[in-house]
């Protein structure tokens, strides 16, 4: 039986059939070139403004969404099917909310199977006022980005609403923790500056039996009022750039002036980077997927790698070396000082959603860590 058949079973006339068909909100992705795509709403229907970038993983659309590093930006899946296993718990997440700006997709699947789901994206994005959209092609909107570079872009609905450029604002003020945060226990204490950490690295180092101390982006780790007490500095990850984040800076040059073991992961390698004397610069589309490979310096070894940045280290700090490099692109992906306990990688060891190929680099941090304080 025709679909058509079955409405109008249940209606008596083509008017009640019509009605009965729930209208689609359209909306429209601008980018600040003037190209323009039309889409479906399928999340809250406001207008934003934010970057526009891409990322190709499969899977880990939860942990994308809940990843800080993304505040600011309006993210396109280029994946086509997205929402198809739901929204688990938020004990999984990666942080506490979405950071999105926004979400572009090419077929969002309404009904999800996945026996952790707690709800659909749709539903998610509506109780988080994210807007989202359902467009034809996101494989034409990501040659573009890649062709043209990274650009600001709008979703709009109703209003229009100036380009916003993230790379202006300090967005790690936004995302960083406002307090003092304890977890796990052991004889080491990391002391992680958050710039807009991915839950995974305080659970990587609580599961060596390790206690990690969670801090604001501008604590005053150094100030004689300070009575903290550590062995060992890592820097997260993080959004924008990372010229904008000085009081971080200002602390990691008092850390490697005083010999402290320091692990810098995504923004943290820049912020390191930039603490020693190093440069960074803006990529043309940046690095957001979980199959970055990854070649270790002098060697034939390559890794696959999470990344989720728009920005790299250009020019290495002096006396530090390359630890990794990007086999793609050549891209910087790591450094390391070859005589004091300073290193730092552009990927994410901590590997959520995954790969779990690099999770060692924890092993050496805390091994230079446990030299130091023996």
């Amino acid at each position: 039986m025709m679909i058509q058949d079955l409405l109008m079973e249940q209606y008596q006339t083509a008017e009640q059939v019509v009605e009965s068909i729930p209208t689609l909100t359209q909306g429209i992705l601008l980018l600040e070139d003037g190209t323009s795509f039309e889409g479906v709403s399928f999340g809250f229907e406001g207008d934003i403004s934010g970057e526009v970038v891409f990322c190709t993983g499969m899977v880990g659309y939860p942990e994308a969404l809940t990843d800080a590093s993304f505040a600011g930006q309006i993210l396109v899946m280029t994946y086509p099917l997205i929402g198809n296993y739901g929204v688990p718990e938020s004990a999984l997440w990666e942080s506490d909310r979405i950071h999105v700006s926004g979400l572009i997709v090419s077929d969002y699947t309404t009904q999800p199977s996945h026996a952790q789901s707690q709800m659909t994206l749709s539903e998610w994005l509506w109780r988080e006022k994210i807007p989202a959209l359902e467009i034809k092609d996101t494989r034409l909107l990501t040659q573009h980005i890649r062709t043209h570079g990274t650009m600001s872009g709008k979703i709009i609905f109703d209003l229009d609403l100036p380009f916003y450029n993230p790379d202006t604002d300090n967005l790690v003020a936004k995302v960083s923790t406002k307090q003092v945060e304890s977890a796990g226990i052991g004889e080491i204490t990391i002391a992680l500056l958050d710039c807009g950490a991915k839950r995974n690295i305080v659970h990587r180092l609580v599961a060596r039996n390790v206690r990690v101390v969670t801090l604001p982006w501008d604590y005053e780790l150094f100030a004689p009022e300070q009575a903290l007490s550590f062995d060992g500095i890592l820097v997260s990850n993080g959004p924008g750039n990372p010229k904008m984040v000085s009081k971080t800076i200002e602390t990691l040059r008092i850390a490697l002036a005083r010999d402290i073991p320091i692990l810098g992961i995504c923004l943290g390698h820049q912020l390191l980077a930039l603490a020693a004397g190093g440069e960074t610069y803006k990529l043309k589309f940046g690095h957001r997927s979980q199959n970055q490979p990854c070649l270790l310096q002098d060697t034939k070894r390559c890794y696959i790698t999470t990344q989720n940045h728009g920005f790299a280290v250009g020019t290495l700090p002096p006396q530090f070396v390359p630890w990794f490099v990007n086999a793609n692109d050549g891209s910087n992906e790591g450094m390391r000082h070859p005589l004091r306990p300073f290193f730092s990688v552009q990927f994410h060891p901590e590997a959520t959603p995954g790969p779990q190929d690099t999770d060692w680099i924890f092993d050496d941090f805390l091994e230079q860590v446990r030299k130091r304080s023996a």
